[in-house]
């Protein structure tokens, strides 16, 4: 059974203001502050009185200031049109009635069982997104086209999905964006403009030699911080999204590894990683190892701290760089990984990377026996080319 109806928001419920008040002096106006939801806070509103006669102006005052004052009881508010009203509903007002939406539909048979699960499975992903790379969405209609392309940038660059698995988040918040447009929500449908990504399309180049020189030279001078993360990539090959989860406490200096735990690494296995000669120089000049072993190696300044670094930090901070040295878009903060298990192979060996890189498989011509936390010699003393 349907569940009551609950009340949508409307401009009374986020209403908030100050009564308004006559100011005289050079010039007459009438103001008051009232709540803005683009801002989040209070706005001045301000009436003008300077055109009317000033023997007429205090009784003009009057009528405005009572007029306004009863059209702010009532629950006007000058920043919200009232046809959309609507498009200030809370986000998590909209997410609740979407979620048991879903549970009432499949209950009544309007919606397939798996294709319910699958659409509270996505919405879940979304939520985790929101929450890791630290998004501010409280109203419904923040959900806009950048919002949705930044989640799809999110899915591919930093979830490491593949094409077709961005293509199949794309065609649910198509049908969630026609979900919020059918309860006038939001005016369009802001993900029908969004193109499919081509499956077979590559998006995503190893770094040419030249240009990881031209990226040492760069990030090592501008953004030394970043530098550590891109030698990171490079060098260990540890994905995006386990990075952000290193503590300083996972470095063995005595070792030489970093021990990556299993409800951090992606196969949900504890494993280890050889940490190269170079970065580990890199650190002890950078004073990483003076920060207490419970601060992440990569804080939300990108330093280390005890708040981890937002999901998409690291993205937005390779964007920056990318720009500034005019790279191909094609060069992803991942490609860091990719050019280093080049280079890696190339000088000490395919099996060598293949252990550093954690593949529990390859192809059956470059089959090698699994081997869990190795950390091979070979890789502790590579140089490489960042």
């Amino acid at each position: 059974m349907f569940p009551t109806p609950k009340k949508l928001l409307s401009s009374k419920d986020i209403i908030g203001y100050t009564l308004p008040r006559l100011h005289t002096g050079k010039d007459w106006y009438v103001d008051f502050y009232v709540y803005d939801p683009t801002i989040d806070g209070l706005k001045r509103k301000k009436y003008m009185l300077n055109k009317y006669a000033k023997n007429e102006r205090k009784n003009i005052a009057s009528v405005l200031i009572t007029n306004l004052t009863q059209l702010l009881i009532s629950g006007w508010n000058p920043f919200l049109n009232t046809d959309k009203s609507r498009s200030y509903t809370t986000w998590d007002v909209v997410i609740k009635r979407y979620t048991d939406y879903t549970k009432i539909a499949e209950k009544k048979g309007m919606l397939k069982s798996k294709t319910a699960v699958d659409y509270r499975s996505r919405l879940s992903v979304l939520l985790s997104y929101i929450e890791e790379a630290k998004i501010s969405i409280k109203y419904v209609y923040q959900f806009d086209k950048t919002f949705v392309v930044d989640f799809l940038d999110y899915i591919v660059f930093d979830k490491e999905r593949s094409p077709k698995t961005r293509n199949n988040y794309r065609t649910w918040l198509s049908t969630f964006a026609t979900w919020l447009v059918d309860r006038q929500y939001i005016k369009e449908n802001c993900v029908e403009s969004i193109s499919m990504m081509k499956e077979g399309e590559k998006f995503r180049d190893a770094i040419k030699i030249e240009d990881l020189r031209k990226l040492k030279e760069y990030a090592l001078d501008k953004c030394p911080w970043f530098y550590l993360a891109c030698m990171m990539e490079y060098y260990t090959f540890i994905r995006p999204e386990e990075l952000r989860h290193i503590k300083i406490g996972y470095i063995s200096i005595k070792y030489q590894t970093i021990t990556i735990p299993a409800d951090v690494s992606k196969n949900r296995k504890e494993q280890a990683v050889a940490l190269n000669d170079t970065i580990l120089k890199l650190m002890i000049d950078q004073g990483i190892f003076n920060n207490p072993s419970s601060d992440y190696l990569f804080g939300k300044d990108v330093r280390p701290g005890k708040e981890q670094i937002a999901i998409n930090r690291f993205r937005q901070e390779w964007a920056r760089v990318r720009k500034a040295l005019g790279f191909p878009i094609s060069y992803q903060f991942y490609s860091l990984k990719d050019s280093g298990i080049r280079d890696l192979a190339n000088a000490e060996g395919i099996v060598v990377a293949r252990d550093q890189a954690r593949h529990s498989d390859i192809s059956v011509t470059n089959k090698y026996l699994k081997s869990e936390k190795v950390a091979h010699e070979e890789t502790k003393h590579f140089r490489g080319e960042l």
